[in-house]
């Protein structure tokens, strides 16, 4: 089983440790790939000109008030790294609390959840990550490109061959990196509230990544082991979650929401 989330935007900067170790990271195939997105988004960011910093942010998507960001991504070379459930913050991953499962769930958690992202392509929470801001949605000069078509093609080969049920947590922009396939479960979480005795759902920014994490918790600590699609939405429901399935196309993913009233 895989669990796909998201990254967040919020991230928070080691100030000691060894450099990332690329071909350290989960799926050490992909170093080749990884090393060429650092390196063109750290030669992005290196350069130090008043033009070339607005330009960076430009590439970037950043406002002017960030350059922080740019001089962080110009070292990523040698910045310290953490494990990436330390360095990812955010509601998702504040839900999750990570640090507090301990023993057999931190295990489980460690070797199931993986994290989609602009940089690295995809990393377990154990791998060890420096702070970086580089969003999918980002063009890096060539031959990388748009990140999205770049980590597309190298992400199919080597997460294909991959066995088992997958929970797919990501936002929109991270789904198109990898399309897991029949054996899989989309999720979007829907607030319910009542309006003038009328009862209405919508998705919630705050309610959708605070359920995500709450979701993912619960299946640490259950240490949960489905081996189809259909066990997964079982599991959930068995969690006491909320689970209404919305129809799917064949040998499409299972699309799954998640209604929660309150948090």
């Amino acid at each position: 089983m895989l669990i796909l989330l998201p990254p967040s935007e919020g991230k928070t900067t080691a100030t000691t440790g060894d450099p990332v170790d690329l071909a350290g990271l989960w799926l050490p195939e992909l170093a080749t790939a990884r090393t060429r997105v650092l390196h063109r988004l750290v030669a992005l960011c290196k350069r130090t000109s008043e033009r070339s910093v607005t330009d960076s942010l430009t590439v970037l998507g950043l406002s002017a008030g960030q350059r922080d960001e740019v001089t962080r991504n110009a070292v990523l070379h040698t910045a310290p790294a953490a494990p990436a459930s330390e360095v990812y913050t955010g509601v998702l991953y504040e839900a999750l609390d990570p640090a507090g499962l301990t023993g057999e769930s931190r295990e489980w958690l460690d070797r199931t959840a993986v994290v989609f992202s602009g940089l690295w392509g995809a990393v377990r929470l154990g791998d060890r990550i420096p702070a970086y801001r580089c969003s999918i949605g980002v063009t890096l000069p060539a031959p990388v490109g748009g990140l999205t078509p770049y980590w597309k093609k190298a992400l199919k080969p080597v997460l294909d061959r991959l066995e088992g049920p997958v929970l797919d947590l990501r936002s929109g922009a991270y789904v198109a990196m990898w399309a897991p396939g029949a054996q899989s479960a989309q999720v979007r979480v829907l607030h319910e509230r009542t309006v003038g005795g009328v009862v209405k759902r919508a998705v919630v920014s705050h309610f959708n990544k605070a359920t995500k994490g709450r979701l993912v918790r619960a299946l640490a600590e259950d240490r949960a082991t489905p081996e189809t699609a259909d066990e997964l939405v079982t599991a959930l429901r068995d969690l006491k979650f909320t689970v209404e399935e919305r129809p799917a196309g064949q040998g499409r993913p299972r699309q799954l929401d998640i209604v929660v009233s309150d948090l």
